[in-house]
């Protein structure tokens, strides 16, 4: 095997050796693989042994990129050349791998699904375009809607498990989250501070992903719709923005949708900056 060959593995205890220092080398754009692979290191029954593949572009000994792929069958990869991609695609599909679609920076994204294209013949449509941004200075909004932002407790599960719901049908992820499924699904990991407003009552929550390599990604962002534009996505954006700093964190990222003006804005007046394009494909 060539020493630039690409390394296929179900074992994720030698993965992370031969790729956590690469992962850790670029924190904001490695920010979804570094969360994954910590919740699959650490959070019991998170990780099924032999359910997941994985892959590392080795070059004159060191990682050069990474790919995974879990049961849902979307690949996540990180930055490759249209090269690097189109010989990816033609090693997994010789291999006889299927996939569901491809998540990635938006110019590796397109260049891995237009090769699978030709490989397999599976037709890609981009279902949303993404914009990755990392926090500068953080400026606080002002004016400040009244209220104060707390932690989610336990006694607010119920409340929590519903607003995620609903976040996730704003969003067309189609995922069941109740009590039987909430450890399985991608917030359970999360910590979660509500805005609320001088009464008590939450208005708007935002959910951080653990710290990894320094870097925390803030996600999900909530507001009921009845509740929009009146600051309080701003408040507690920044409030969790705030806290991870606190807590030592040396990037907070977040990801938006392209498409949604308000949102963009609301996060650039935080002092978020844009540092990338996303892209995911579905394969049908």
């Amino acid at each position: 095997m060539r020493s630039d060959d690409w390394h296929l593995t179900e074992d994720i205890d030698d993965f992370l050796a031969r790729s956590g220092d690469f992962l850790r080398s670029r924190p904001v754009l490695h920010n979804t693989p570094l969360t994954v692979l910590e919740k699959w290191r650490t959070v019991p029954g998170a990780f099924e042994p032999g359910a997941v593949l994985f892959g590392r572009l080795e070059s004159k000994g060191e990682t050069q990129a990474i790919f995974y792929r879990p049961p849902t069958r979307r690949l996540t990869l990180t930055a490759l050349s249209p090269e690097q991609a189109d010989a990816l695609a033609a090693q997994l599909a010789a291999l006889g791998h299927r996939f569901a679609g491809v998540t990635a920076d938006h110019d590796t994204a397109t260049a891995f699904a237009e090769a699978w294209q030709r490989r397999t013949g599976a037709t890609p449509t981009l279902r949303v375009r993404m914009h990755l941004y990392r926090l500068g200075t953080l400026t606080l909004p002002e004016p400040n809607p009244e209220g104060r932002g707390r932690m989610v407790g336990e006694q607010d599960h119920e409340h929590l498990m519903r607003w995620c719901r609903e976040f996730a049908a704003d969003v067309g992820e189609t995922v069941s989250i109740d009590a039987a499924s909430w450890a399985g699904t991608r917030f359970a990991e999360k910590r979660y501070t509500y805005w609320a407003t001088p009464d008590g009552t939450p208005v708007s929550m935002a959910g951080v992903n653990p710290m990894v390599a320094g870097q925390v990604r803030v996600d999900p962002v909530y507001t009921p719709s009845h509740l929009r534009g009146r600051g309080y996505a701003a408040a507690v954006s920044a409030e969790v923005s705030r806290a991870a700093l606190a807590a030592g964190a040396t990037e907070v990222v977040l990801f938006t949708n392209a498409a949604n003006p308000t949102s963009n804005a609301l996060y650039q007046r935080l002092g978020y900056r844009r540092v990338a394009d996303w892209a995911p494909y579905d394969f049908s």
